[in-house]
């Protein structure tokens, strides 16, 4: 008796988590037969374009992605601030080869270093440097030059094919749990201190007299990127840095081994913006109907790099986010739990809005007493932090959803290790098995803001997606525009993400959260911390 019990159970528990069909079919109605994405992701490319956080293209996406959810119907649309730094932005820049001929060559200025104030033309130097240890060598040997910092190489051929999408052998083989792993401390400490590396050789090549400084591109075919991330107003690079095409960087280096005597025009006319230290993220409400039921959120990063006009990195999942609060907005839903829509703000440095948002509402862990530690980006230090103890909207948030890998559609669901949500996700997407999402996977994901919730066990998750391009080519790059951007896969991530809002919405209970986590013994407890150079 108590077996059939046990049976007749679960068969009612599966039972309520069967997906909400009905609800699906206006959802998916409205989601493809009236979409504004096409819409939103071109006012966020087209007409604000890169948004780098606190630039004043930053602040114009936060002002507008509030009026568009207003002008939707949200409610209790709103701005939380953190502390974040400097704004930055380019007005203009070049580089020219001026000796031993004229030529134009594709550069970007690194974010956050500072202006040429107008033209600087000198020789260059090729002296690379990875490590503290490589500056004794250059001593003496930099003033009034140019410096070119990274070490030539004779170039590669590509490893990846330029445009994937996921066949269920791919897929199958992100459905693998992943154990847990605890490093030990001294490793850790290695890791931040390499870290620091970018500010000590700034402050080396000032010292020494150089101009600027020219790094290479870390892809091919002519791909720029120009990410910095030195945005603490007291951590402000003292030289102008720029990031070269590979193609040109290398050329400059074999002219460099002839008497050629290559000659550079460096221009970089950028801005610092102190007016507000604060970053934004934005936020709102589609109220529910039980006021202590709490609420199921789901969130995009806003920010972008400034190479291009992050469409796919990451105006893609906001539209996403955008449409989702749209349709249940104008389907006239009433939720069970509020739904919550979030624009992250900082992502790109390091997670900061997603990580000030779960340490002011969702736990709270120690500070770091270490001042070196201590000025490092939140995720740094996260888990070396203990104990972690519940905020106020810990038992609140019943869910999270994140969309932040590009314009592929949505394949599955990346379970984060949550076996006991697993089986409820299952139910929820097996409707969207002929749109090409079936499949929650075991395999953890990391670098964006489900992150700092998942870490501390609430059930947050993001999506498997389609690459498409992403990895191969626009991931913070010069082409990230919307060209790049598949309309058709975004259609059906942002009806993919409505129907998980509104299915975790009204669920009875909330969704399984993971073990409060409590501090780890390290893995290995017999392993040697393995010797390595300074950096």
């Amino acid at each position: 008796m108590a077996s059939l019990v046990w049976v007749l159970g679960a068969g009612v528990a599966q039972a309520a988590d069967q997906a909400d069909l009905t609800t699906i079919n206006r959802i998916v109605d409205e989601g493809f037969n009236r979409s504004a994405l096409p819409l939103t992701a071109a006012y966020l490319t087209d007409r604000i374009g890169g948004r780098l956080t606190n630039s004043p293209q930053m602040r114009e996406a936060e002002r507008w992605t509030q009026q568009q959810f207003r002008d939707w119907g949200l409610k209790n649309v709103r701005t939380e601030g953190f502390e974040f730094g400097r704004g930055w932005s380019i007005e203009k820049s070049s580089v020219r080869l001026l000796k031993p001929r004229v030529a134009t060559y594709s550069a970007i200025p690194v974010a956050w270093t500072p202006p040429t104030n107008g033209a600087i033309t000198a020789s260059i130097i090729v002296a690379p440097m990875s490590k503290v240890a490589d500056f004794e060598k250059w001593r003496g040997k930099l003033k009034g030059q140019i410096v070119l910092v990274t070490q030539p190489d004779s170039g590669a051929e590509p490893a990846v094919a330029p445009f994937v999408r996921l066949n269920r052998e791919d897929i199958g083989k992100l459905d693998a749990y992943r154990q847990p792993l605890v490093s030990m401390e001294e490793e850790l400490e290695k890791r931040l201190e390499r870290n620091r590396f970018e500010a000590k050789r700034d402050q080396f090549l000032a010292a020494e007299g150089a101009l600027a400084w020219v790094r290479k591109s870390y892809r091919e075919g002519g791909l720029l990127h120009g990410e910095g991330y030195q945005h603490r107003r007291d951590q402000s690079p003292k030289l102008p840095g720029f990031e070269l095409a590979a193609e040109h960087y290398r050329q400059l280096a074999r002219l460099a081994k002839t008497d050629a005597s290559p000659t550079l025009e460096l221009i970089s006319d950028v801005r610092y913006h102190d007016e507000d230290p604060n970053a934004y993220n934005v936020f709102a409400d589609l109220p529910g109907r039980d006021g202590k039921a709490g609420y199921v959120m789901a969130g995009a990063h806003l920010d972008s790099w400034v190479a291009s006009d992050g469409a796919q990195d990451n105006a893609a999942g906001s539209a996403v986010v955008m449409e989702a609060a749209r349709i249940l907005t104008k389907l006239g839903l009433k939720p069970k739990r509020t739904i919550r829509f979030a624009l992250w703000n900082g992502e790109e440095q390091g997670l900061y809005g997603s990580f000030d948002y779960t340490q002011r509402h969702l736990v709270s862990r120690p500070p770091v007493e270490d001042p070196a530690r201590a000025a490092l980006p939140v995720y740094a230090t996260w888990n070396l932090r203990w104990p972690v103890t519940p905020g106020p909207d810990y038992d609140k948030l019943a869910a999270y959803f994140n969309l932040d890998n590009g314009s592929g559609k949505i394949r599955g669901i990346y379970a984060e290790g949550n076996v006991a949500a697993t089986p409820i996700l299952k139910a929820w997407i097996a409707p969207f098995a002929s749109m090409g999402a079936d499949s929650v996977v075991a395999a953890p994901t990391y670098g964006t803001d489900h992150v700092p919730m998942s870490a501390v066990g609430i059930p947050g998750f993001q999506f498997v997606q389609d690459p498409l391009d992403y990895g191969s080519r626009i991931h913070h790059t010069s082409i990230d525009s919307y060209d790049h951007l598949r309309m058709e896969d975004l259609k059906q991530a942002a009806v993919i993400m409505a129907s998980m809002l509104w299915m975790s919405a009204e669920r009875d209970q909330p969704l399984p959260k993971k073990p409060l986590p409590t501090k780890p013994l390290q893995t290995d407890p017999f392993e040697y911390e393995v010797e390595t150079p300074s950096p």
